[in-house]
């Protein structure tokens, strides 16, 4: 018997409740890997997995969960052995497929991918989707042409998981960073972090009429899109990029064409959940050579399986810094 985080429905009310609770590896669904997790982390469609489901969860009872890394215990695909570390992220795992908010998940072969030298289990959920996501961004940034030197590299969403890990790889490879927060309680965080630029979040929130303004950021990674994505379209340099990866801000792109047409700027669209292995591959191993470890654990708040109700309510709120790491075994 094993502990998992069990969210279940209440087909009357539509109300759903999650408690911790007990499973046997019959419990679990078949696929060729049987994993003993260590270590999960919270993500925003976690928050709504827990809770509401916000239409991602397909059918109850449902273990959240869009990563976890931890030791393979079984395995019938030859990639994968008894003793192996392993990490998954995406995929729609913790959505439509049981996660890893619990001690033992089992799924597909394909969906995992090993665990790079340099990186503990630990680190690895660290780092997660929101980590993966983020150096997903910076390497979509730099293919585009992006060098230090160039000028300063906006972060919006600083402070949150994708920002904190974004943050930190840009200033780590050389580049100055500017990050945008709107809890000026975190600047001190964000400089730890390497920002040598705090920008407040209603400095970039309001829509302007001008299409464009002065050329100022040579690459943004965007988390937050909606009017300050609008927005910072306007503020980019001649040919520079803007990865987005979030929307926080809204869905809504209130933009023109013009900085595409007169600026050449680039909008280029991160995707996690369904990448390619080579470029997760990539992703990982870049992450472990080029994200400071000290950095990293700088963001760590710990957590257990017990705490993940209202850790799942405060990241919906906004109200979580850096990166949560559920240790499943605690």
């Amino acid at each position: 018997m094993f502990n998992a985080l069990v969210v279940e429905k209440d087909e009357e009310s539509g109300k759903t409740q999650a408690q911790v609770k007990q499973l046997g590896l019959d419990d679990l669904p078949q696929a060729e890997v049987t994993v003993a997790v260590e270590y999960s982390t919270v993500n925003y469609k976690d928050g709504l997995c827990i809770g509401p489901g916000g239409g991602l969860v397909r059918k109850y009872p449902h273990i959240p969960g869009i990563d976890f890394a931890g030791t393979v215990e079984a395995s019938s695909d030859t990639r994968y052995k008894p003793g192996d570390k392993v990490v998954l992220t995406g995929w729609r795992v913790g959505e439509a497929h049981w996660g890893g908010y619990s001690q033992k998940a089992r799924v597909k072969a394909d969906w995992l991918v090993p665990l790079p030298k340099g990186l503990d289990t630990r680190q690895a959920m660290a780092v997660g989707t929101a980590g993966f996501t983020a150096m997903l961004a910076v390497m979509a940034l730099e293919d585009h042409g992006l060098k230090p030197g160039h000028g300063p590299v906006l972060v919006t969403g600083a402070a949150g998981g994708v920002g904190s890990v974004a943050t930190a790889i840009l200033a780590n490879l050389g580049y100055e960073v500017a990050g945008v927060t709107g809890r000026p309680e975190t600047a001190d965080y964000l400089k730890s972090l390497g920002a040598t630029i705090i920008v407040p979040r209603e400095e970039l929130n309001e829509t302007v009429k001008r299409p464009l303004e002065s050329e100022t950021w040579a690459g943004c990674v965007d988390a937050v899109g909606g009017a300050m994505l609008a927005r910072v379209l306007g503020q980019m340099k001649y040919g520079a990029s803007v990865a987005a990866v979030g929307l926080a801000g809204g869905a809504g792109l209130p933009a023109t064409v013009v900085p595409f047409l007169l600026r050449g700027v680039n909008l280029l669209g991160i995707d996690s959940v369904m990448q390619p292995y080579d470029n997760r591959q990539r992703a990982w191993e870049r992450i472990a050579k080029d994200l400071p470890m000290d950095k990293l654990e700088a963001m760590i708040q710990p957590a257990t399986l017990l705490d993940l109700p209202k850790l799942g309510s405060d990241i919906l709120k906004g109200q979580v810094k850096g990166r949560v790491v559920v240790d499943v075994n605690a």
